[in-house]
């Protein structure tokens, strides 16, 4: 079968960019110029998938306001005859189909997927967390490069990649054995242990391909780590019948969801910006050396 839908949990509440996501979603903050959630929708579609599924809380309405039209807007800019920038706003409005739904009760990613499963029905589907962004080094999105292992086994596939062994705690961590050199038949699961506990220091990088099984293991599983539905857990379970593969995808990782990483990914996007990169990079080496000479001013 092929995969023709994609659910991108963004119901969380970002507590970790506050005041910032007060009033706004922390999908909504800007890299650059760009909300991070339309970066990830953006990913699903450049890989072919234009029907999506994003899971959303109270107060989450901006998201459906940014991906719907405005016709006032596209009219100021008709008008003032900035017809560029019309394009855009009309391309964000018509490049997929887009659906909601709201997660009421914030009690884990798994619980999240879990009210896809009347979107989704009985077909396999893409999952790409919502406040991270991956980008590919060799042109193929990296949700394509994950259909495409997909496509090649018809079984589950998460994308991975390595992180240092202090850094685990903070994933959900893979044992496996190699089937070719970027491609692992994994073995177990642990969700967020510590480094002494871990299996491996590869981790799952925020995207997925499920089979549509995936659902009655999120309804056999109870609440683990902080209370929550564990989207780990409920793979503990698949990987008991079916087979779960792993990608080490060909790309980056960026956490838009910490404040530091979320710094340097506007960095990192805004140098591969022609418009942007020459003054930026200016600025940043300035910064350096000013910084060079301060440190030798405090010795």
């Amino acid at each position: 079968m092929n995969v023709r839908k994609a659910v991108i949990p963004a119901a969380g509440f970002g507590t970790r960019f506050l005041p910032a996501t007060k009033s706004q979603p922390k999908e909504m903050l800007t890299i650059v110029d760009t909300p991070v959630i339309q970066y990830v929708v953006e990913e699903a579609v450049a890989a072919g998938i234009t029907d999506i599924l994003i899971i959303i809380s109270k107060g989450k309405h901006v998201l459906e306001d940014h991906f719907d039209r405005s016709f006032e807007l596209e009219a100021e800019l008709e008008a003032k005859r900035k017809f560029e920038a019309l394009t855009w706003v009309r391309r964000i409005a018509d490049m997929a189909d887009i659906h909601y739904i709201r997660q009421k009760e914030m009690n884990g990613l798994g619980a999240a997927i879990s009210l896809a499963r009347h979107h989704v029905g009985n077909e396999p589907f893409a999952v790409l967390l919502g406040d991270t962004l991956l980008q590919s080094s060799n042109g193929v999105p990296v949700i394509g490069q994950l259909l495409d292992v997909f496509n090649r086994y018809q079984e589950a596939v998460v994308a991975l990649e390595h992180v240092p062994l202090e850094r685990v705690s903070r994933y959900g961590v893979v044992d496996g054995t190699a089937v070719t050199d970027d491609v692992l038949l994994i073995r177990d699961l642990v969700e967020k242990p510590e480094p002494e506990a871990a299996p491996s220091n590869l981790v799952i990088a925020s995207r997925y391909v499920f089979t549509p099984e995936i659902f009655d293991h999120l309804l056999a599983i109870k609440p683990g780590k902080n209370g929550e539905i564990q989207l780990t857990d409920a793979m503990r379970l698949h990987v008991a019948q079916r087979p779960i593969y792993g990608l080490k995808f060909a790309g980056r990782r960026h956490d838009a969801g910490n404040k530091l990483d979320f710094i340097k990914t506007n960095i990192t996007y805004a140098l591969d910006r022609p418009d942007l990169h020459d003054a930026l990079a200016a600025f940043i080496i300035e910064t350096a050396e000013t910084l060079k000479s301060k440190r030798k001013v405090g010795r």
